[in-house]
């Protein structure tokens, strides 16, 4: 592949449809967004890597679904990787990027840096937010940790929540080129039949039959008749014969990917969407969030040089108030002459600080 071709895919995913299967998809290779998100922190690769499945798991998903504005992931655990959170913004207008942040919270002295990342969240879940905006009531989707993988809990989410067979293919890691830095990058397809109701669902057949007979989690094999299960068996052998650096490139362009891969299912391409990396807090934003306290709770919050401040969890923004002009029992009008924002710590917060990490 030539540099240009490269570049022109980094940073994209591909929306796809397979005619003869019923199945649709998505190939996804992020470059500079991982960069972008994992230059706000310094994370322990372990850390990283966990951080670099979630944020391709997002970018696909998000692009996946009609969003008009936020698409999140959760994944909160009683383990030493606490807390793994990413945001997916649809474009503003047509044609433009969308955007893509994440951040994580870990218990470092807990932390073992030679066992499988997944391992370390322990229990808990894996949860898919949407936020449509202004006038919508958000929605939320939950399934337990499982599988070995956050694409495995991915695809236990869409069986569940909401009856579709979805199968991920994901790689990442960082890389090295002569003359240059070390940078992540991370690539991925997803298969997922085309959305209709399952029988299995309707009648309220057994589930959990392809899950180790766990009754409590769906499988594509509980939500296709034969026919349908037929097709989406011959797209996963299909896919169980890409290789790890066909996913991430630079040497196959993802359209000849999926033409090696599918070109007996009668693949159709779409418009690739863009995605970068972007945060959206802003002091603003801030003062918002700490609108809904009395003047004893921005007290409480006040530091001893007499400043209230709040760090982003996901790009490590940090801002500084007067505590004169926060709540809404606020004495002093906001002229933002008090306001000062710097790179603050990436993962602690300061002492009487707020950590802001939904703006």
């Amino acid at each position: 592949m030539l540099l240009g071709s490269k570049i022109a895919w980094d940073d994209t995913v591909l929306p796809f449809q397979l005619d003869r299967s019923d199945i649709r998809g998505r190939v996804a290779r992020l470059d500079g967004v991982l960069d972008g998100i994992l230059a706000q922190h310094d994370y322990p690769p372990v850390v990283e890597a966990l951080i670099a499945e979630a944020t391709l798991l997002t970018a696909i998903i998000g692009q996946t679904i009609k969003l008009r504005w936020k698409l999140s992931l959760q994944v909160r655990g009683n383990g030493p990787v606490r807390i793994i959170a990413t945001d997916f913004y649809a474009p503003e207008a047509e044609g433009e990027p969308a955007r893509i942040r994440a951040y994580a919270s870990y218990d470092a002295d807990r932390l073992d840096e030679a066992a499988p990342g997944f391992d370390q969240i322990g229990k808990g879940y894996f949860a898919v937010l949407i936020d449509q905006g202004d006038g919508t009531v958000p929605y939320q989707g939950i399934t337990p940790l499982a599988g070995g993988s956050l694409s495995s809990c991915a695809e236990t989410y869409f069986a569940q929540s909401e009856q579709l067979p979805t199968r991920f293919a994901l790689t990442f890691g960082s890389s090295r080129t002569p003359g240059k830095s070390a940078s992540w990058r991370a690539g991925g397809i997803m298969l997922q039949h085309m959305p209709k109701a399952s029988p299995f669902a309707a009648t309220g057949g057994e589930a959990g039959t392809a899950m180790g007979g766990d009754p409590a989690l769906l499988s594509a094999a509980d939500l296709l008749n034969p026919d349908e299960g037929e097709n989406w068996n011959r797209a996963n052998i299909l896919l169980d014969t890409v290789e790890e650096l066909e996913l991430i490139g630079p040497v196959v362009q993802p359209t000849e990917l999926l033409l090696r891969l599918f070109h007996e299912e009668q693949p159709r391409i779409f418009d690739a969407q863009p995605v970068k990396f972007g945060c959206t807090c802003s002091a603003d934003r801030v003062r918002q969030s700490l609108s809904i306290y009395s003047a004893k709770d921005i007290a409480y919050m006040t530091t001893d040089e007499g400043t209230v401040t709040a760090d982003c969890q996901f790009c490590s923004a940090h801002y500084v108030f007067d505590p004169a002009t926060l709540g809404f029992e606020a004495t002093a009008p906001v002229d933002g002459s008090g306001d000062s924002t710097d790179d603050g710590p990436a993962d602690q917060p300061a002492n009487g600080s707020k950590d802001e990490d939904k703006a």
